[in-house]
């Protein structure tokens, strides 16, 4: 998609100004340069604009990149007129979507001037008395020499290149890694800093979730101004102010078991860094299944653990230790137990630490153990876990894996309506408690059921084709899978649950 255009056309800014619009972007800027009637004292009646087309729309495109990468903002377009064009035809349109206002104008300016001193763009002016003549486009302007684009970056690895077990040789391995990160939160920030940091290659980070308030005294990626965008896009640009060497792929959607090993075997490392059991409990399996090394952290106030996966033939795995996803609500989250700012990032520094060892192949302890951390006391425990007690007795790792998998096929589903589901022969029941459901009934017929005693009402279940709805997914999901493995086979989730719905309304 060409976001700079030469055009012998009325430009069509309404247009130009739809193609900018996001919900993530809260601010938009432009600029547009008119055809003045007077210039240098003489009166002017028009003009011609003339360019090098080819030239000028490659450097307008690099231009327009450039300020991209610069300020961080969301998208750019820009349209310079070509041919005759007469007093008060616009020239110049420049629009710039950012997530703050303050990158937006900074992004905007340096358009302006990169364009009036870069492109090869002549203008003819006319004159009334008859007169025409060729004018400079560049003018000088004080900004642009104080604002003049910088060097091109080149990172400086030389403090961890100095280490024998890294050098050049594993810098490069670092910059040819490829690494997909589950959750840019509390425990995705630290891992997201020191990889870019350190020179992988690719990240790839996946998180559906926008930046609250409450995120800020432990996600230290983000700042106040980002309050309401996704976060998964937000790291995406931190990423790219620390080190601009570095790809990044985002996913504002999470994933599922439709999807979760193809999108593993794109990368060569996962960490997961979510408080979502459900979420580790699919990346288990679909590193498993793809074959990729896993790293799994989790913290609960003032602790945290953390478990490599690596996917090797007879090592153990996350179900060796805990064979079944806990209920909701028994692995509290953040936002329902609480927690202190530093404990995830200690927990995400060691991921980070674990990650890079594992590239670079620097040894580390035996992955068959669960590390416990206590930030309190400082004390650590380590856990062996045993994969023949575990996974072994019932097929081994991947055998296991494969079957959950199997029984997670097509279990969440996606509405934009509660109608649009029941027109497609779902009855639909609604787990949340009651207290939940009357602050915020569904608009539509279902049946109430809470997600904790979905397992022995099975019987009023049977036969309809179900579709269990939550507040975010979870409980549904869990439930879900509950009465699957009771013998339910035409049962599903709402993906997002009432969250998502709210956000497509």
């Amino acid at each position: 998609m060409s976001r700079f255009d030469l055009s012998g056309e009325t430009v069509d800014i309404a247009a130009l100004r739809a193609s900018l619009q996001s919900s993530g972007s809260g601010g938009f800027c432009t600029f547009e340069g008119w055809v003045r009637d007077s210039n240098d004292g003489r009166d002017v009646d028009g003009l011609d604009y003339e360019a090098y087309d080819a030239l000028a729309r490659a450097e307008g495109e690099r231009i327009l990149q450039e300020a991209i990468a610069r300020y961080g903002v969301d998208d750019v377009r820009c349209v310079h007129r070509v041919g005759q064009l007469h007093v008060g035809d616009l020239a110049v349109w420049i629009g710039v979507a950012a997530a703050h206002r303050d990158e937006a104008f900074r992004a905007c300016r340096y358009v302006i001037d990169e364009i009036k001193h870069r492109l090869p763009i002549w203008k003819k002016e006319h004159y009334l008395d008859g007169d025409t003549a060729w004018v400079a486009c560049t003018h000088e302007h004080e900004h642009a020499r104080h604002d003049s684009p910088p060097a091109p970056f080149t990172p400086d690895y030389s403090r961890q290149t100095r280490l024998k077990e890294v050098g050049e040789a594993g810098q490069a391995k670092l910059g040819a890694a490829r690494v997909l990160v589950i959750g840019a939160g509390g425990l995705g920030c630290p891992v997201l800093s020191y990889l870019a940091g350190a020179g992988v290659g690719t990240l790839g980070i996946i998180d559906g979730d926008r930046l609250e308030a409450s995120n800020l005294h432990r996600q230290t990626m983000y700042d106040a101004r980002d309050v309401g965008a996704f976060k998964a896009r937000l790291a995406a640009k931190r990423i790219a102010a620390l080190n601009p060497t570095v790809a990044v792929q985002t996913w504002t959607e999470p994933l599922h078991a439709g999807n979760a090993t193809e999108v593993f075997a794109q990368f060569d490392l996962v960490v997961e860094c979510t408080d979502d059991m459900g979420s580790r409990y699919l990346s288990n399996d679909a590193a498993l299944l793809a074959g990729k090394p896993l790293i799994l952290a989790s913290v609960h106030q003032y602790e945290g653990q953390l478990q490599v996966v690596s996917a090797r033939p007879g090592a153990s795995c996350l179900r060796c230790l805990w064979p079944h996803e806990p209920a909701p609500g028994l692995a509290g989250s953040c936002a329902e137990s609480g927690v202190l700012g530093p404990v995830p990032g200690v927990l995400g520094a060691l991921q980070a630490a674990e990650a890079l060892k594992i590239l670079l192949d620097i040894p580390r302890q035996d992955d068959g153990v669960l590390l416990l951390y206590n930030l309190l006391d400082h004390t650590s425990q380590r856990l062996s876990i045993d994969p023949a007690s575990g996974c072994a007795a019932h097929g081994g790792c991947v055998e296991v894996a494969r079957r959950a998998m199997a029984r997670a096929q097509n279990l969440s589903l996606s509405f934009n309506q509660l109608d649009d589901a029941i027109a497609a022969g779902f009855t639909l029941v609604d787990v949340r408690e009651p207290r939940e459901i009357a602050l915020e009934p569904l608009d539509a017929p279902s049946r109430q059921c809470p997600s904790s005693q979905v397992g022995d009402r099975l019987a009023e279940l049977a036969g309809d084709r179900v579709l269990l709805v939550c507040a975010s997914g979870r409980r549904s999901d869990y439930a879900a899978r509950v009465l699957r493995e009771k013998g339910l086979g035409d049962v599903h989730s709402l993906a997002g649950g009432v969250n998502a719905l709210n956000r497509s309304a």
